[in-house]
């Protein structure tokens, strides 16, 4: 448990009693002996509740509670009153400067702990739901952020593919021209009249053998050359005509 309670109470018997009962209970309770020092370590401590009397000297509970709802840091801490006058025009006052309950002197051990436990429970649930949508949150934040990564990696694989369809369709282009040099070499070799012209066309052949071997090993590197960031390279320095649509 350990929620911090703060006890502003200027009976200092009393003010031991509930601390020791809180104690006992597993709360971290802290004591202040007039309003003043209270309000002080409402603000330094910033507990989880505060009890507070109402009959005090110099600043008496409703002097406290109304710094507390004026004041950012403690206009949200839950403020049980002791009293021990509980008539209507109290209570009232006291609700309607924010009061969250009243416990009439003397309480019982068992009645001081449930307020306390009502109140805290009050303030957890809310904390607790927050939480959950916080959580909730950050997950969709993560799957959204997931999403744009997984679309951006199969743009861009997308992107590779096309680049891929045209170094290949390229490629074939490429390597019928020497394959049509080759047919028509063979065919005028056979028609060749004189050892100088079946020179001609075996050497004619030969230079388009090593052009289609070129291009068939270049074949072989298209899939190690053509990653996405070598990609990127050769559109930059228009190596490649494609682009993007």
């Amino acid at each position: 448990m350990n929620e911090k309670i703060l006890v502003i109470e200027d009976e200092i018997q009393i003010s031991a009693n509930v601390q020791q009962i809180l104690s006992l209970s597993d709360f971290n309770a802290i004591t202040a002996n007039n309003g003043l020092e209270g309000l002080r370590l409402a603000k330094t401590e910033k507990p989880d509740l505060i009890c507070c009397d109402i009959m005090m000297p110099e600043l008496d509970g409703y002097g406290v509670l109304t710094a507390l709802r004026q004041d950012p840091l403690t206009e949200s801490i839950p403020v049980i009153f002791l009293t021990a006058k509980a008539d209507r025009d109290g209570l009232r006052q006291g609700m309607e400067l924010g009061a969250d309950d009243y416990l009439t002197k003397p309480f019982s051990p068992e009645e001081l702990l449930k307020a306390i436990k009502v109140r805290l429970a009050r303030i957890e649930k809310p904390t607790l739901i927050k939480q959950k949508y916080e959580q909730v949150h950050q997950q969709n934040a993560n799957l959204k952020q997931q999403i744009e990564v997984n679309s951006q990696k199969l743009q861009e694989s997308k992107h590779l593919a096309e680049i891929c369809n045209e170094v290949l369709q390229k490629l074939l282009q490429d390597l019928g021209n020497p394959l049509s040099n080759i047919n028509m070499a063979i065919y005028m070799l056979k028609k060749a009249q004189s050892d100088v012209e079946r020179d001609r066309y075996l050497n004619i052949l030969q230079q388009e053998y090593a052009r289609e071997m070129l291009l068939l090993n270049e074949m072989k590197n298209l899939q190690t050359l053509l990653t996405p960031e070598n990609a990127k390279i050769m559109q930059k320095f228009h190596l490649l005509n494609h682009s993007k649509q």
